[in-house]
């Protein structure tokens, strides 16, 4: 038992070594992402400091950080597999003697690290420019909620991954679709009841809705757990859901594209 908990781990490893090399390998469009997006977030506080609002410039940061790195943890894992496709190595990946399991699981535990570290660099370049303040923030708080919404994400991003194995050439535009459309609905930028009418039953299905609303209470707000209890249970209740239907629905994609021959893809 002891034996096979570690040759997992080490599998685990061992992809999350691999796509930090990928990183490495591609480094300079990296930095190209990692510099439109702080551009990005930063062109948003500036609302705020042109409307002279300094609590709008904080609800605005704290958005766009942390849709930043939701955003990046859901596209890591919903290009998992258009990235094998397009290095024409995912048929040898998924013949590899590991479990799928394995697999999945270093590519989220990779898209959880990567989403950190870029979050921390922008966060850097948001406090250096506007010279925001999180003194009455908690820690503890935010920290919780970071991991019940990583995980709650993590079964979106599964599922999207999916998509390029039934379609090699147009299942990555989907995922962006996807995206955006979780962006519309979750109040990133404003809240939702600004929405139509008809769209904001839409923000109640969203995972991202309810993170956005207990990170703003932690951090702005320095609102504890016991507050945002409600709150946190919808997030591990996604998590709970999503997570086993995306696990369900990347072995049923796996097995038709198998099938259908469409893993030989690449390009």
């Amino acid at each position: 038992m002891k034996a096979a908990i570690l040759q997992h781990g080490r599998a685990v490893a061992a992809f999350v070594i691999r796509d930090f090399s990928l990183v490495r390998r591609y480094l300079g469009w990296e930095s190209v992402w990692i510099v439109y997006t702080v551009v990005s977030i930063l062109t948003i506080g500036f609302i705020g400091v042109d409307q002279g609002d300094d609590e709008l410039v904080v609800f605005l940061m704290v958005g766009g950080l942390l849709w930043g790195f939701l955003s990046t943890l859901f596209h890591t894992l919903a290009e998992s597999v258009a990235w094998e496709m397009w290095e024409g190595t995912i048929e040898y990946t998924f013949m590899a003697p590991i479990s799928r399991s394995a697999f999945l699981v270093g590519s989220c535990a990779f898209a959880v690290l990567y989403g950190l570290i870029r979050t921390v660099a922008i966060l850097a370049a948001v406090i250096l420019l506007f010279g925001i303040s999180l003194a009455n923030a908690n820690v503890t708080s935010a920290v919780v909620i970071l991991v019940a919404s990583s995980l709650s994400f993590v079964g979106l991003g599964l599922i999207a991954a999916v998509l390029p194995m039934f379609s090699p050439e147009r299942g990555s535009q989907t995922a962006h679709i996807l995206q955006a459309l979780v962006l519309l609905v979750s109040g990133v930028y404003y809240d939702v009841d600004v929405l139509p009418g008809w769209l904001q039953p839409f923000s109640k299905v969203s995972p991202a809705t309810y993170t956005l609303r207990a990170m703003r209470g932690a951090l702005i707000d320095g609102r504890g757990l016991g507050e945002m209890r409600g709150t946190l249970v919808l997030l591990f209740v996604f998590a709970v859901v999503l997570i086993p239907v995306g696990y369900a629905a990347f072995t049923w994609g796996e097995t038709h594209a198998r099938r259908a021959g469409k893993l030989k893809r690449s390009g």
